[in-house]
């Protein structure tokens, strides 16, 4: 499963206006046991490339986001 593919099976399994945090992704990627820290790298390309195409959007803290930048959530669009 690629990072990109972890982030939208996560948000398919959330209520509406629900949202996750990048290391959710990174730990499903990693599977038990492994590392998941070494896949932040991928779950950030991904969610860098996912927001250009419109697919999720960005928050933190209640505020939206524009781009990737600092702690951050991960919604649906």
């Amino acid at each position: 499963m690629t990072a990109g593919e972890a982030i939208l099976a996560l948000l398919a399994e959330r209520a509406e206006g629900a949202t996750i945090c990048p290391s959710e992704a990174a730990r499903l990627i990693a599977g038990p046991g492994d590392d998941w820290r070494a896949g932040m790298a991928a779950v950030h390309a991904a969610t860098d490339s996912l927001l250009a195409q419109g697919s999720i959007a960005l928050s933190w803290k209640g505020e939206a986001k524009q781009k990737r930048r600092g702690p951050y959530r991960i919604a649906r669009r």
